[in-house]
């Protein structure tokens, strides 16, 4: 999804055709929603050299953009040798990653040389790219920062927000195993103050829709991959199904954004904030460092660490509308702000096809 608002700007230029590969089924069937007319969607190849070999004989890719993390060793020597040039757009790395990569340094620095330019999105991944012997590394920043928001259907949204009937909204949206511990208890003691209380819970892959439900033991619960709706007993809806999240930042007045209570490091906190929907989380953010610092500083609060502070912060916007409304409009502000990483790898994109004569 963070590289739709790129293909469409490359495909402005006309007489392009763009290939963009993914690995799971999930994806696949996304993209086929939302990629533009001109690009087509294949599923990647096996990173063996027969596959890379005919993957690349057939397509013959005048440029090859690798998106965040994406460092595969045949496709990069082989497209390399290929004479196409490489980009890492949108690149990623870790700190985990980076003492990995340090154990092998030679294969680091032998992969990441294919790159002509590796676009990283922020200081820290720029530095261990270099570290790791990137040649030619730049700040780009976020291309999520540049998505669209996320769509709703209106006729869901309208089913929805007549099932929950005006309860006060808790939503945990992305979660992994090892966060509905912190988040169901907050539910219980909120649910003192709030009796109509409705919690919200999607986890991260929704194929764990059945375990979060068991994971609610006595509370009663609905699934919306069993196509239920939440009625005025459900005290927590599991919302199981994929795509969305857009749908869910709607109906709630704010969001705790997962895979931060765990150390996992955070799921994207510019989705809700570009619906104005103001962003909790936990301490674990560093796969979007920056988002999530400018986000919750613009919010003046919003890092919880416990069912206390999750509790402390839910019941203050529960109770006052009107600061949870501030909040969602910094959040919003501080995601627009920053923007930009399209255009930027645009610019790097064009001169090197530039260069190539292409």
């Amino acid at each position: 999804m963070s590289v739709l608002p790129l293909i469409a700007e490359l495909l402005e230029s006309g007489g392009r055709h763009i290939l963009l590969t993914s690995g799971t089924v999930s994806s696949a069937a996304l993209v086929a929603e939302h990629l533009p007319q001109g690009a087509t969607h294949q599923y990647a190849p096996v990173d063996v050299r027969p596959a890379i070999d005919r993957f690349l004989s057939h397509w013959r890719p005048d440029i090859a953009l690798f998106v965040e993390s994406e460092i595969w060793p045949n496709m990069l020597l082989m497209a390399r040798s290929a004479g196409v040039p490489l980009i890492l757009v949108n690149g990623r790395m870790s700190a985990r990653a980076f003492q990995r990569w340090r154990r092998l340094p030679k294969m680091a620095a032998a992969l990441l040389e294919c790159y002509a330019v590796c676009l990283a999105q922020d200081v820290g991944t720029a530095e261990r790219l270099s570290a790791l012997g990137a040649c030619r590394v730049q700040v780009s920043g976020n291309l999520k920062a540049d998505a669209h928001p996320l769509p709703a259907d209106p006729a869901k949204l309208f089913e929805l927000s007549k099932a929950i009937d005006g309860r006060p909204v808790l939503l945990a949206a992305s979660t992994h195993p090892g966060e509905h511990e912190t988040i169901l208890p907050s539910h219980d003691i909120l649910k003192r103050t709030f009796p109509r209380l409705l919690t919200i819970v999607a986890p991260r892959h929704p194929k764990r829709g059945e375990e979060v439900a068991m994971l609610c033991g006595k509370r009663a619960v609905a699934r919306r991959a069993l196509n239920q709706l939440p009625e005025e007993s459900t005290a927590v809806y599991v919302a199981d199904t994929l795509g969305e999240l857009g749908l869910l930042y709607r109906v709630a007045p704010f969001a705790f954004v997962g895979g931060s209570l765990v150390p996992h490091g955070g799921q994207n906190p510019l989705e809700p904030a570009r619906l104005h929907c103001p962003v909790l989380a936990g301490p674990h953010t560093h796969n979007f460092a920056q988002a999530y610092d400018a986000i919750l500083a613009a919010q003046g609060c919003g890092r919880v660490h416990s069912v206390g502070e999750i509790v402390q912060i839910s019941h203050d916007l529960l109770s006052h509308p009107d600061r949870a409304k501030a909040m969602g409009e910094a959040a919003a502000c501080a995601a627009t702000s920053l923007g930009g990483a399209v255009a930027r790898t645009i610019a790097t994109v064009e001169q090197l096809l530039s260069h190539a004569g292409t």
